[in-house]
């Protein structure tokens, strides 16, 4: 509120003796005295769950991993669009193969998009794709190379891709058949935000399968309570979770599910390891024996409302990983972690992937 300077300098005038507590003469202070109550009584609302669920993942992160819970070498690395452009040379494939050599990591995810919002892709988005993979295929047999292909979609981003236009998802079938054809060993579709239910996205992947050999996505985290994508959705208009339920019909659904567990708002190492336990067990819980199941490593360090990177680490992510694991299947073999992202890690985070999930008895 803005006041003139005459305003501001101007004596004040003198008290007066203060107002009666009687809400039928001014309707003033009882009311402000009921607004009072009922702020207090939504805080309360609002606050214990959230105290009794932190408190609950605090515990989620206390006791031993069981001996085994390590890497399966069916991890994967996210890769940025540098590998696919014309900027990276012979001499970074030799230092990639180096730095995974003795890793798990088994996949790469070597952005080769983002689609246009109708679906397609085009081609000299990734001129130098056949080059990356024959490279990569010689360094490091074994590894398979997937286009990682990704859009924003409505309804929340109105603007971007429409799922429920069959002709968009005809166009995202036709774009990896492209890829595919371009000699990548699979796709890694990363589409973004998506409504817990959507059938849309159902019936994409439905549609996907037979269009490449290896179908992988990358999933949204599962409700930490019951029906929170709901709540949340409502208050905020951006339904961050998916249902559990939901969550088992897109893994039901593809090769290889990688779920991104990062950004979770938790400012506490504890809290965030304790989380990433909770998630590896929800999703765990759905996920077929046959469907790969993978759960992300923060491999970056920003900081913002969402993501603490002197929470979110590594060590945490990892510890969590293998908490989850030994509490609910702890000798799943298609299970392993994904890292995020190649050109934002530090020496500390590939460190810590080695020593606490790769070479961990």
């Amino acid at each position: 509120m803005s006041v003139s300077a005459a305003a501001a300098d101007a004596p004040a005038p003198p008290q007066g003796p203060p107002a009666p507590d009687d809400e039928s003469r001014t309707g003033r202070a009882g009311g402000k005295t009921k607004v009072g109550r009922w702020t207090l009584r939504v805080l309360l609302v609002l606050l214990v769950p959230l105290l009794i669920a932190e408190t609950a993942l605090r515990i989620n992160y206390t006791g031993d991993p069981k001996a085994g819970t390590h890497s399966r070498s069916r991890d994967a690395l996210w890769l940025g669009h540098a590998w696919v452009d014309g900027r990276k040379t012979d001499a970074d494939v030799t230092a990639l193969a180096a730095r995974l050599a003795d890793t798990g990591i088994r996949d790469l995810y070597v952005h080769a998009g983002p689609l246009e919002h109708n679906g397609t892709l085009p081609k000299s988005a990734y001129p130098k794709a056949r080059w990356l993979i024959t490279a990569v295929h010689r360094k490091l047999p074994g590894v398979r190379v997937q286009a990682w292909l990704g859009d924003e979609v409505a309804p929340e981003k109105p603007y971007a891709m429409h799922l429920e236009r069959r002709a968009t998802r005809d166009a995202v079938v036709a774009s990896a058949r492209q890829v595919v054809g371009a000699g990548f060993d699979g796709v890694h579709f990363d589409l973004e935000p998506l409504h817990s239910g959507d059938p849309n996205y159902l019936a994409l992947l439905d549609a996907l399968r037979p269009a490449t050999p290896l179908l992988s996505v990358a999933a949204h985290q599962i409700d930490p309570l019951p029906a929170f994508h709901s709540f949340w959705g409502t208050v905020t208009g951006h339904p961050k979770w998916w249902s559990q339920e939901y969550f088992g019909q897109v893994a039901r659904r593809v090769d290889q599910i990688a779920v991104m567990s990062y950004d979770t708002m938790q400012p506490l190492q504890s809290l965030y390891g304790g989380y990433v336990a909770q998630q590896t067990s929800l999703a765990l819980e759905v996920t077929p024996r046959s469907t790969e199941l993978l759960m992300g490593l923060p491999f970056y360090h920003e900081n913002r409302f969402g993501h603490w990177a002197h929470a979110e680490t590594v060590p945490a992510a990892v510890r969590g990983v293998r908490l989850g694991l030994s509490r609910t299947d702890a000798d799943r073999a298609n299970f392993g972690v994904a890292l995020y992202v190649d050109f934002a890690a530090t020496d500390d985070d590939w460190t810590s992937y080695r020593k606490d999930w790769v070479r961990t008895s």
